[in-house]
């Protein structure tokens, strides 16, 4: 597997923190029309929380953190049955709504609802190991990209919405990255941000003991786990970096948010580009991140996240407005300048932001610490605390976040005798 070098050093931090990040993750519902490979959701009797539940969540956010826009999820909130009230909530409170979503549900009676609500944009969630069904079923993520335009056709003919897309990425499925990133591209008028996200989960090669408290818990208990041995559980964003790098030599990411326990972790990897449907001039470095970043907070006390669709329309100005702070900004500007010169037909054509998000999820270390998102952006509310959002279901069912030793020759998978730490299974 090939990693690119990314020295995060040249790049700008961004600043999210527990209490003053860009975006809150709210779940009203665990209910789902689709059965993802790696779902870290269990399906409950009673899958949907109450109205009063979501308010004191809503409630709590806002209390303990700053945010820019609520990402709305579940499950996929659009079965949700209060959706177009909840969205309508968000954006009186002066949030951006923001709808993750399989769009199955979605239809254009819907669509046009919610906008009328106020909702800010969709993430839609599409890849070849979500179990879709008729037409779609079996496809390739390669393939799929034809499921994707009709979700960012039907939102960009409403308008005003943004339009966003996440993918998980296997061992099965990263040879496509560069399709799926050559195809934002070539929609990057309809498109305004591609998400990749690296497939997580607990397999029997882990070298751990799992606890909650002090009570050993069987690897194959725990939700997030699989049998199937040998499974790719370790890709990275720079692996992300390097098939990206297969479809455009010069891509460059800009930002970058750390792990808790590795400085140089690249946990989200934010790469800004500018381009038509044609060609993409250049890409947009960590002055001009960390400009937009920090006016925005300025101007509105929270760090920015989702941008709308006008706003990412004006990719020439922001080539040349950051290009007096940003070498990388300078260097597409005149990338721009010189394809003008050569073609002045390709100063009528619209030029465009678009966003690359690499999230990286919890890495092991080899002591058994695991490392998180430092300032996650992916932040949900339990029991009136502010906790991830990938790892809710241990709280749920364990009261507690699972702990992780390294087995140091043991291999108990059941609690072991007397009482105490267990320090038999903990070496």
């Amino acid at each position: 597997m090939t990693v690119s070098t990314l020295d995060t050093t040249q790049l700008y931090r961004l600043p999210w923190t527990l209490a003053d990040n860009g975006i809150s993750w709210l779940e009203p519902t665990v209910l789902c029309n689709l059965e993802c490979d790696g779902c870290y959701r269990r399906q409950e009797s009673d899958p949907h929380k109450s109205w009063s539940e979501v308010m004191e969540e809503l409630d709590t956010f806002q209390r303990l953190r700053r945010t820019d826009c609520i990402s709305i999820a579940g499950g996929d909130p659009l079965l949700y049955p209060l959706i177009i009230d909840l969205v309508a909530e968000i954006k009186r409170r002066g949030l951006k709504p923001i709808i993750n979503t399989n769009g199955v549900a979605l239809d254009r009676e819907m669509l046009r609802e919610l906008k009328q609500a106020g909702v800010f944009g969709f993430t839609f969630h599409v890849d070849s190991r979500q179990g879709r069904g008729g037409r779609w079923a079996g496809k390739t993520d390669t393939e799929l990209n034809e499921l994707r335009l009709e979700y960012a056709e039907l939102v960009a003919s409403v308008g005003g919405i943004a339009c966003s897309f996440n993918a998980t990425v296997y061992a099965e499925n990263l040879h496509e990255v560069p399709a799926m990133m050559d195809w934002a591209h070539r929609h990057i008028d309809i498109v305004q941000t591609m998400v990749f996200i690296c497939f997580r989960h607990v397999v029997p090669e882990m070298k751990f003991n799992w606890f909650a408290g002090d009570e050993l818990v069987p690897w194959d208990q725990i939700w997030y786990s699989t049998e199937e041995s040998g499974r790719e559980v370790e890709i990275d964003a720079r692996t992300l970096v390097a098939k990206a790098r297969e479809q455009d030599p010069r891509f460059q990411p800009a930002a970058f948010l750390n792990g808790t326990h590795d400085p140089q972790a690249c946990k989200w990897l934010l790469t800004q580009r500018a381009g038509d449907q044609h060609e993409i001039h250049g890409y947009l470095g960590p002055k001009f991140v960390e400009a937009a970043m920090n006016s925005y907070h300025l101007r509105r006390g929270r760090y920015l996240s989702y941008v709308s669709p006008g706003e990412t329309r004006h990719g020439r100005a922001a080539m040349f407005l950051a290009g007096f702070i940003d070498p990388d900004a300078r260097r597409a500007w005149r990338t721009y300048l010189g394809r003008a010169l050569r073609d002045p037909r390709k100063i009528f054509r619209k030029v465009h932001l678009q966003s690359m998000m690499f999230i990286q999820p919890v890495d092991f270390m080899e002591d058994g610490e695991q490392s998180m998102c430092d300032g996650c952006p992916d932040i949900t509310v339990h029991d009136g605390k502010l906790v991830w959002s990938c790892r809710l279901d241990e709280l749920k069912q364990y009261g507690t976040f699972l702990r992780t030793f390294p087995r140091n020759g043991c291999q108990a998978q059941q609690p072991c005798s007397g009482s105490g730490s267990c320090a038999e299974a903990k070496g």
